[in-house]
């Protein structure tokens, strides 16, 4: 299981170098992609030394442009919407076979995952399960009804990333969900000791998993 750390906001930035040999992908997300720009890709990147970085972009339309835009910066990996047009789907994984990168599906605000397989191309390494934050915080979210969803998208053959309020006091979950990816975004960007709740989830985390892209087919 693939460690994916999230910065979600700027001052967070600061937080990569404490914890990179911690994690196996930084992501810069959408909230500082929104106000730094492709700066904090590059700033990410330095940041990471080693580790790969992935650009919640969240495209939905202009594939090739966005995906062209953010590996040109450096990153490894981003997001498309799953419920994109395919068009946009191999638009960006076109792109991404040039820069030998990645795509990540994002099913945020898709409610209906049984396209999937006929939808995205092979470039699509991971389909995100995420949970949105505003529906967390509204106290609307079925945990239940993610580890199902984790479920019926390895069914389709894809790797999965977790994502979405996921931190020490849900690790029992996301392990029970077994995801190739669990995301952390403020449970260590704002913890007293980031390193050290990092390393602490780190350990407890199972080694077993297909971890980087591998063939769906």
């Amino acid at each position: 299981m693939l460690l994916q750390l999230a910065i979600d906001k700027p001052e967070s930035m600061g937080v990569i170098s404490l914890v990179a040999d911690l994690v196996d992908i930084v992501e810069v997300g959408t909230p500082v992609l929104k106000r730094l720009g492709l700066n904090a890709i590059t700033a990410a990147r330095k940041l990471a030394l080693d580790t790969a970085v992935l650009a919640d972009t969240k495209t939905v339309d202009a594939g090739a442009t966005e995906a062209e835009m953010v590996f040109a910066a450096g990153a490894k990996l981003c997001t498309v919407l799953s419920n994109a047009d395919r068009a946009t789907h191999v638009a960006a994984a076109a792109v991404a076979e040039k820069f030998d990168a990645y795509l990540v599906a994002d099913t945020i605000v898709d409610s209906d995952i049984a396209h999937l397989s006929a939808r995205l191309p092979d470039r699509e390494a991971y389909v995100s399960v995420h949970i949105p934050t505003d529906a967390r915080l509204y106290g609307e979210v079925d945990l239940e009804q993610y580890v199902r969803r984790v479920r019926e998208v390895r069914d389709l053959g894809y790797q999965i990333s977790l994502a979405g309020g996921m931190g020490p006091d849900r690790l029992d979950f996301a392990i029970s969900a077994d995801p190739d990816i669990l995301v952390v975004g403020s449970a260590i960007t704002e913890a007293d000791d980031p390193r050290k709740v990092t390393q602490w989830m780190r350990d407890r985390m199972p080694a077993t998993g297909h971890g980087w892209p591998s063939s769906r087919r």
